[in-house]
C-alpha cells in the first residue's frame, strides 16, 4: 500500500488541491480525522540507533512525531538531523525550529534542507531562553520570532523567495504551525495572540500541556468569536502524570504550566499514581475531543513514551483507524519489523 493511499475509517488519505504537503498530518486534518502527535526527545548521541529506538514505541499510533529542538534550552541532537533520521526511515516528523539559536540565514536553510529531505512539518517556535537550560552562558540569538519565522517560511513556500526577495528554484512544500498556551494568564489575550500567528501563516496549532478543560473550553469560545475556528487545525496538548509530587513540582517550577488543585488532589488519593496518570490524560483526550474546534491532540510523555500506545488505545480516538507504521521497504537500521 502506497503512504499516500492509506486509508483513515475506511477512506483513501488522497492529496487534494489546497494541501501544501503530502504529509500524513495534514491529509489526516484535512479528511476530518482526529489527528495523534507526539514528543520524541532526542538523544545525548551520535548513535541513530537510539533514535530509531525511541520512534519505534509509537508505531500505529501517531499521525506525526515532534523531534524538539533544543528543548528547555537544554543540548541535544539536532531537530533537523532527528527528523533526517525519521523520514529515512518512513516516519512522518514535525520538525520544531527555534528562534533563540540561529539567525534568519541558518533558519532559512534548516527549512529548504528538512523539505528537501522530506519533512512536511515544521512546527515554529520562538525558544526557551538560555537561562532556564544546561548553557546558561550561551548567546542567544532571537534574530526572529515565531510571527516572523512563520511569514518567511511561508513566504518560501508560496512565493519561492527567500526574505532577501532572491528566487528559489524549488520551494518547499510544508505544512506550518506554531504554539499557543490556552490555559494560563493572561487568559483574555491568548485567543488574539493566535489569530496573529493564524494570521502570519500557521495552518496548524500545538499547544502546551492542559489540564484545564474549563480554561480550554472559556479559549475555544474567544477563537469562535474571532471567527478562527475553520481557520486552523488545534491540537490540545496533554500527557500522564507519574506522581502529584511530579504534578505539583510541573506547576511551580515549569514556565506556563497551569495544573489545577483538583486534579493533583485526584493524583493523590489514588492507590497506584501512575495507573490514575495514564487515566487522567486519557480522560483528558476523550474531554478535548468533545470540544468544537478541536482536531486532536499532541501527547507529550516525557520519560514515559512507552505509555502512550496504551493511552491512545484507551481513549479510543483511533476509532478503527487503520494504524499507520512507517514503510516496511526500507533498509534502513532501525525501521520496525
Amino acid at each position: 500500500m502506497r503512504f499516500d493511499d492509506e486509508p483513515i475509517a475506511g477512506h483513501a488519505l488522497p492529496i487534494l488541491p489546497g494541501h501544501t504537503s503530502p504529509g500524513r498530518l495534514e491529509r489526516v486534518l484535512r479528511a476530518g480525522g482526529f489527528a495523534i502527535t507526539t514528543e520524541l526527545a532526542p538523544p545525548d548521541s551520535a548513535d541513530p540507533e537510539e533514535v530509531y529506538k525511541r520512534a519505534r514505541v509509537f508505531d500505529g499510533y501517531a499521525d506525526a512525531i515532534n523531534a524538539t529542538d533544543g528543548s528547555g534550552a537544554n543540548c541535544h541532537m539536532s531537530s533537523l538531523a532527528v527528523c533526517a533520521l525519521l523520514t529515512r526511515a518512513g516516519y512522518a516528523p514535525v520538525m520544531q525550529i527555534s528562534c533563540r539559536d540561529k539567525n534568519r540565514i541558518a533558519i532559512q536553510g534548516d527549512i529548504l534542507g528538512g523539505a528537501a529531505m522530506g519533512v512536511c512539518n515544521m512546527l515554529a517556535l520562538s525558544g526557551d531562553g538560555v537561562q532556564s537550560g544546561d548553557h546558561p552562558q550561551s548567546k542567544p540569538v532571537f534574530d526572529l520570532d515565531s510571527l516572523s519565522l512563520l511569514q518567511i517560511a511561508t513566504t518560501m513556500r508560496d512565493k519561492g523567495t527567500f526574505q532577501s526577495g532572491r528566487k528559489l528554484t524549488s520551494s518547499p512544500k510544508v505544512f506550518f504551525g506554531a504554539a499557543e498556551n490556552p490555559t494560563v494568564a493572561p487568559l483574555e489575550h491568548r485567543a488574539s495572540r493566535l489569530a496573529k500567528k493564524i494570521a502570519a501563516g500557521a495552518q496548524f496549532i500545538q499547544t502546551q500541556y492542559v489540564y484545564d478543560m474549563e480554561r480550554l473550553r472559556d479559549f475555544m469560545r474567544r477563537v469562535e468569536d474571532l471567527g478562527l475556528l475553520d481557520k486552523v487545525y488545534l491540537l490540545i496538548g496533554v500527557g500522564p502524570f507519574k506522581t502529584a509530587k511530579g504534578a505539583e513540582w510541573m506547576r511551580n517550577n515549569v514556565p506556563g504550566m497551569h495544573v489545577p488543585d483538583a486534579l493533583i488532589k485526584r493524583l493523590s488519593g489514588a492507590e497506584d499514581q501512575a495507573k490514575e496518570g495514564r487515566q487522567i490524560c486519557v480522560d483528558l483526550i476523550q474531554e478535548a475531543r468533545s470540544i468544537k474546534g478541536v482536531h486532536g491532540v499532541h501527547i507529550m510523555a516525557y520519560r514515559q513514551e512507552e505509555t502512550v500506545a496504551e493511552i491512545v488505545d484507551r481513549s479510543g480516538v483511533l476509532e478503527g483507524r487503520v494504524p499507520w507504521y512507517p514503510n516496511r521497504d526500507t533498509n534502513i537500521k532501525g525501521n520496525s519489523q
